[in-house]
């Protein structure tokens, strides 16, 4: 029997994080990060972001498999509905469905903090993650050709929004992820 849980991560989960997110960064275009971090840099990046917003990860039978968390678009008022998003799967675990499970709890989590667009920038060449975002409802709003140099090439970003908010509605102050009730939204999840 198995058992899927989605939850809130902790600094307790960043070295498993790791090990999930540097071979993307060694190995892989799809990060434009060239060194792999340390785990005193990534507790650090977790900390700040998990400050104001959610970072959650699917644990299979108690192990982290997978990970997705929000981050700022701009720091300017103007943005402050707007929000970027990230996941990445342990590659042994691609094709299980984790993704879209990961990416529909996160879209719950930001609807209920007041978040109105969800931003995705995905690295071109990559059909996969193109469709994979186009299956979780984003649409393309622009794509910027030779803007990132990794390991002899130069590749392009593909900016991805998904619009989660009701825009007849005059917009309320964006709450912080620990100020909203997450447990019923990440229990939806638990199998």
């Amino acid at each position: 029997m198995t058992k899927t849980i989605i939850r809130l991560a902790t600094l307790e989960d960043a070295e498993r994080i790791l090990e999930i997110y540097n071979p993307y960064i060694e190995n892989t275009c799809i990060t434009f990060e060239y060194d792999k971090l340390t785990l005193e840099e990534f507790k650090e990046r977790m900390i700040t972001i998990s400050k104001k917003f959610p970072w959650i990860v699917c644990e299979l039978n108690g192990l982290i498999i997978g990970y997705a968390y929000a981050s700022s678009t701009h720091p300017r008022a103007a943005y402050s509905w707007d929000c970027d998003s990230s996941i990445y799967i342990d590659q042994a675990y691609h094709g299980n469905g984790i993704g879209s499970i990961l990416y529909k709890t996160l879209f719950l989590l930001m609807k209920e903090m007041g978040y109105y667009n969800v931003y995705a920038l995905v690295t071109s060449p990559n059909p996969i993650s193109l469709a994979f975002h186009k299956n979780l409802g984003f649409e393309v709003e622009g794509h910027h050709e030779n803007i990132g140099y990794k390991f002899g090439k130069w590749l392009g970003v593909t900016r991805l929004v998904k619009r989660i908010g009701d825009f007849s509605k005059v917009p309320q102050p964006v709450k912080p992820i620990n100020e909203i009730d997450a447990t019923s939204i990440l229990s939806t999840y638990i199998d």
